[in-house]
């Protein structure tokens, strides 16, 4: 059987933060002091030479003070990254198969659907988990809110800061503390495919005034391994 996922094609945030950066006048130095992420991998993301993580993406949206979905968004505009959405009833996204963006790193090939929607309380995001061991994983990641997985292929083997690592099959779930550093492994020899849904509640707090702008950085920490 095919994989729905191959047929989407690759999103490039750094096309979009670019061009926020070059119309709000920002240096690298500027974003780097706001989200956290030193030049280096700011330059290596705006020129598609690293692939952008949920966790990336949620501090470059904390420290630019935006929704994420505007880093999915082509073109961008000012209107776009000021527009207050109304939370009201009755909203609905639907993504049929071949749609979304795809968002590939080394360990993780992840496919954000729904992105059309602004302001969305909750972010699912399908990942193909790549990595097979913890080392190869490398750093834990950690970002602000809670997240809940669901294993829909395959094994996997949830590694975090406080507890020892789990493995959950086809059919099992987890609800964690997202601020909780964490990482996955693919513990099969098969194909290991998971369903996340990470809240956006603590995001949006930390984003709601130019003081946590400045402590984004600090509030999305990246856990070094060994």
């Amino acid at each position: 059987m095919n994989d729905p996922l191959s047929f989407l094609p690759a999103t490039q945030p750094g096309d979009v933060l670019r061009r926020m950066r070059a119309d709000r006048r920002w240096t690298l130095s500027d974003v780097s002091q706001r989200t956290g992420l030193t030049i280096s991998t700011l330059s290596k993301i705006e020129n598609g030479r690293m692939a952008l993580n949920y966790d990336k993406m949620m501090r470059i949206a904390t420290g630019l003070n935006i929704d994420i979905g505007i880093l999915f968004a082509t073109p961008v505009t000012r209107a776009m990254e000021t527009a207050e959405v109304p939370l009201m009833g009755g909203r609905r996204s639907i993504t049929k198969a071949g749609e979304g963006r795809l968002i590939e790193t080394r360990n993780l090939v992840q496919h954000y659907p729904a992105t059309d929607l602004l302001n969305k309380q909750i972010v699912p995001i399908i990942t193909e988990v790549k990595a097979r061991s913890r080392a190869e994983f490398g750093d834990l990641l950690r970002h602000p809110g809670e997240e809940y997985v669901l294993v829909l292929e395959g094994i996997l083997e949830l590694h975090s800061e406080l507890y020892a690592p789990v493995r959950l099959s086809c059919g099992d779930s987890i609800y964690f503390d997202s601020k909780m550093a964490h990482g996955y492994v693919a513990a099969g020899d098969g194909v290991c495919r998971i369903l996340s849904v990470c809240s956006t509640v603590d995001w949006g707090a930390n984003a709601a005034s130019a003081e946590d702008q400045e402590r984004g950085g600090a509030q999305l920490q990246i856990v070094r391994s060994g």
